[in-house]
């Protein structure tokens, strides 16, 4: 650290005191009111305003923290705090600035070239990026111009903060009470005293000119600025003033998902930030205490996932699926509590409850308490709505933990069935996987069933390495046989929530399958001798045929903390008397043995456009034409005779492969001429669609021509077959366009 003489110090004073005025007058409020937040931001101790999310305090408290650095060993702390603000605010104040600080006078100010060290000799080169501010690239250049000169502004601008004659000028005025004007006079000083100090440095060190450019000062200026804010406290009248704004824009009612860090088995809902140690005999649940409420976890420690909700009334009944609830009154001395743990409070669940003091009541919600193995199944609700103190009431007192708390015998509760697959969550399946098994047939023929060739096994690993090398989402499958019934594993696949695999592997007994993915996505199917019986992503209310009623009893798949892929599981295994284990999965493993799959092709859907309505923008857009010519829409081509429509689908289908330069395939040329794929054709087909598949769209487009409905055979051959066109695409286009045109009009 730089020692400053007092009497440097003083020399400094009359300038910047004259400076100051001036510079305060031209900042605008708006990004000065940011700067002024600093401290309460990076403090994390600013209620909930509505105030744009700009201002990034974990960046910027780590730029402060930092030890000062050599100039050439890496950025600067002035550096850091300036690059820890947004751009935009940089921008709006080098573009406020810019022209007061030419105007700026430092002749008054006292040499300071004795407190920095000789400079460099020699070339400097300096790297910027495309884009980059000027306040940030003549700031980097100034410390490299002159070593020193940008920590001898940090410290001058410290010691003159405090000087009897400066303080007072920096001081916000007491009358102020509104929250963005407390803030911006806050703001709005700490950086004019650090401009006028920036500029006394720059030009009273012997800085050539050219590096002192206002931008280069007020890069440094700002970079001192957000540095020193965020060591500066908030003005006194700051804590009165955001409260105030904060009660001003509550709104409810509000909810906040999230997570807090239990410790000592318990978390808390408190005005403060220490969860204290109380005794949970009472309910086994909630203990109120001083400003807020302990909740006991069955957790010793780790995050515990909640739901806070704050109500403008009391809550309606008790919704279901709760073990544990209970309701209490607390008084809340000032308001704003917050979820509090070992850590700190998240922003969503920090100064959450209602910023005003007085009387709540608070409704505990727990569940999963007793799964200490299981931390994801523990979950909260807390409900906190304003109302007198009243009696505590209990809800429901069902899980173990509560009795054990309360001194009473733990109840008997058998295990849900699901459990039996809460080791799924800690395997290799627990992102994404289809499980499937299958009675009544051999492995040969489930492999077939999936598309696979049992003559054609790999090595599992390797085959997965390989696909996640070349970034492929092939399908593959591996398959275990369990006696009486066969279980087939996809490792993110999901052919066996297909309709053609299910309707094929139950051809001799029974198939169902459960399928999930990363993005929650599910899908539950059963089949039976063929026929599918149901296959739906599983809510509330599954709409199945009365055989899956033994299935599914029990399973409520509305309730989503039970888990959904867990309870499909039990499903697959009631439906078929077999289901996977983590035993089986390990011998899966051990047996490192997988089989490729060659996928059927898309499923064909109807296409029933409305009758007035203009060709489906395919074909028209396609074809460049800003409007649909006359005769050309929907119910024209839907009134077309069938025999027209087929004609035509086949046609764009010939076109596509003349256009590829694959019309002379016997394949190609066979399935046009049968008007539907060969056997050698479909197979093909089928495996285009593979990561190293040729001429995909083609053979899309020949599929698609197969469509039973004659309107969807058309319109959706023609959309695979412009890909399959490439760059004649538009002459195809153009040409179908003009032969639907012409069949209408006759």
């Amino acid at each position: 650290m730089v020692e400053i003489p007092d009497e440097i110090l003083a020399g400094l004073v009359g300038p910047v005191a004259a400076a100051l005025p001036r510079l305060v007058d031209r900042i605008p409020p708006a990004p000065a009111a940011e700067l002024g937040r600093l401290r309460a931001v990076a403090d994390e101790d600013l209620w909930p305003i509505r105030e744009p999310a700009v201002l990034r305090p974990r960046a910027l408290a780590m730029a402060t923290a930092r030890p000062a650095r050599r100039v050439g060993s890496g950025n600067s702390p002035v550096h850091d705090a300036l690059n820890s603000l947004p751009a935009l605010l940089t921008e709006r104040l080098l573009g406020a600035l810019e022209l007061t600080v030419t105007e700026l006078d430092p002749t008054g100010a006292p040499d300071l070239t004795g407190f920095l060290p000789e400079p460099f000799t020699g070339n400097v080169g300096i790297a910027s990026l495309s884009g980059q501010s000027e306040a940030v690239t003549g700031a980097v250049l100034l410390e490299q111009i002159r070593p020193g000169a940008v920590p001898l502004v940090v410290e001058l601008a410290r010691r003159l903060a405090s000087h009897p004659r400066l303080a007072p000028m920096l001081a916000v005025r007491p009358d102020l009470t509104d929250e963005a004007e407390v803030a911006a006079a806050h703001g709005a000083a700490q950086l004019a005293l650090a401009v006028a100090t920036a500029v006394a440095v720059a030009h009273r060190t012997g800085i050539p000119s050219w590096a002192t450019n206002p931008p280069a000062v007020l890069g440094v200026a700002i970079g001192t600025a957000a540095l020193l804010l965020r060591e500066t406290p908030m003005p006194a009248n700051y804590a009165e003033a955001v409260l105030a704004r904060a009660r001003a824009e509550y709104l409810m009612p509000r909810r906040s998902t999230g997570s807090v860090a239990a410790s000592g088995h318990r978390f808390g809902l408190l005005e403060g930030d220490h969860v204290p140690e109380v005794d949970f005999g009472g309910n086994g649940l909630v203990t109120v205490v001083p400003g807020g409420a302990v909740i006991r976890t069955g957790a010793e420690s780790g995050q515990v996932r909640l739901l806070l909700t704050i109500l403008d009334g009391p809550p309606a009944e008790v919704g279901p699926g709760w073990e544990e609830v209970v309701e209490v009154s607390w008084r809340a001395a000032v308001g704003g509590a917050s979820v509090v743990g070992s850590g700190p409070a998240e922003p969503q669940l920090r100064r959450a409850t209602p910023p005003w003091p007085g009387d709540y009541r608070l409704r505990v919600h727990a569940r999963g308490r007793d799964d200490t193995d299981e931390p994801h199944n523990e979950y909260y609700e807390l409900m906190v709505w304003q109302g007198p103190e009243a009696p505590e009431i209990v809800h429901a007192r069902t899980d173990r933990l509560g009795h054990r708390l309360r001194g009473e015998p733990e109840p008997d509760r058998p295990d849900r069935p699901e459990t039996a697959y809460r080791w799924v969550r800690r395997s290799v399946l627990a992102e994404a996987a289809t499980v499937t098994v299958t009675t009544g047939a051999a492995v040969e023929d489930v492999l077939r069933a999936f598309g696979a060739d049992p003559a054609r096994p790999e090595s599992m690993r390797a085959l997965s390495e390989e696909l996640m090398h070349s970034q492929s989402i092939d399908p593959w499958v591996a398959v275990l046989d369990v006696g009486d019934a066969v279980i087939a594993v996809e490792y993110n696949g999901w052919q066996g929530s297909t309709a053609p695999v299910l309707a094929r592997a139950s051809a001799g007994g029974r198939t169902a399958s459960m399928y999930w993915n990363v993005n929650g996505v599910t899908r539950l199917s059963f089949a039976e001798h063929g026929e599918v019986l149901l296959s739906v992503e599983p809510f509330d209310n599954l709409e199945a045929p009365p055989a899956l009623a033994p299935a599914l009893a029990d399973l409520d798949f509305g309730d989503h903390q039970r888990g959904k892929r867990l309870m499909g599981l039990v499903a697959v295994q009631r439906f078929t008397g077999h289901g996977i284990t983590a035993e089986a999965l390990a011998r899966i493993e051990a047996a490192d043995i997988a089989f490729r799959i060659v996928p059927d092709l898309p499923t064909l859907y109807p296409r029933r456009p409305q009758p007035d309505t203009a060709l489906g923008a395919t074909i028209v857009a396609l074809a460049g034409q800003p409007d649909a010519p006359p005769g050309v829409t929907a119910g024209a081509l839907a009134g077309l005779p069938e025999a027209e429509l087929r004609d035509l689908a086949w046609w764009v289908a010939a076109e596509a492969a003349r256009y590829a330069g694959l019309d002379g395939d016997p394949d190609v040329a066979a399935s046009i001429a049968a008007r539907a794929l060969t056997t050698e054709a479909e197979l093909r087909a089928r495996r285009s669609q593979l990561h190293d598949g040729e001429h995909r769209w083609l053979w899309l487009a020949l599929h698609r021509a197969t469509n039973p409905d004659p309107v969807a055979a058309v319109t959706d051959t023609l959309e695979a077959a412009r890909y399959a066109a490439g760059p004649h695409a538009a002459n195809l286009v153009a040409d179908a366009r003009a032969r639907i045109t012409g069949a209408g009009r006759r």
